[in-house]
């Protein structure tokens, strides 16, 4: 099976709709999966204002158990997202929203997608780690533009979307320890 081609990493400058965008969606994730979902928060740099971003709405969904992240499958489907598993990233269960009429900086290895669910237990570290990584971007100007800084410069070295978040994982993670936020266990 080929790979599609890589797809540039565009990013936008800030948009002020994006908190509309995630509300809107929280509403359509609330009427959908409301009774498992315990925590629907907007996350990553569309949730930062002032910040450059791919205009992707991250969010993160924390269900009380397990068996709460199989149930919220089909209604999520119904919606229109697409089911990924855990897609690398251990106890996660990851969907993204699809779109044929992506805007630019939507598409990645061909993919349009407006919307990105990342489900874990309600006691998973990567909730916490999440809202704590958007917390402490929103309360610290200065490390703020330094991750802007940072993304636009590897979004111009890389168009592999793996290689760019990997290049980007020292800066979020001495981002956390500084909100002190959980370590991952290794």
């Amino acid at each position: 099976m080929t790979r599609p081609a890589a797809s540039p990493i565009l990013l936008s400058s800030y948009d002020p709709d994006w908190p509309r965008l995630f509300a809107e969606e929280r509403q359509r994730l609330q009427a959908a999966i409301g009774e498992w979902a315990v925590v629907i928060e907007h996350v990553g740099s569309t949730s930062i204002p002032g910040i450059a971003a791919k205009p992707i709405i991250d969010i993160v969904v924390a269900v009380a158990e397990l068996v709460d992240e199989l149930k919220c499958i089909t209604p999520l489907v119904e919606i229109g997202y697409d089911c990924k598993g855990e897609f690398g990233i251990p106890e996660r269960v990851f969907f993204r929203k699809l779109t044929d009429t992506p805007l630019p900086g939507q598409v990645t290895n061909g993919i349009g997608r407006t919307h990105q669910v990342h489900m874990f237990q309600r006691d998973n570290i990567e909730v916490e780690r999440h809202i704590a990584f958007r917390d402490y971007l929103r309360a610290n100007p200065d490390a703020r533009q330094a991750y802007e800084d940072l993304k636009r410069r590897l979004a111009a070295e890389h168009e592999d979307i793996e290689a760019y978040a990997d290049a980007k994982s020292e800066f979020v993670e001495s981002v956390l320890r500084k909100a002190g936020a959980p370590e991952r266990v290794r």
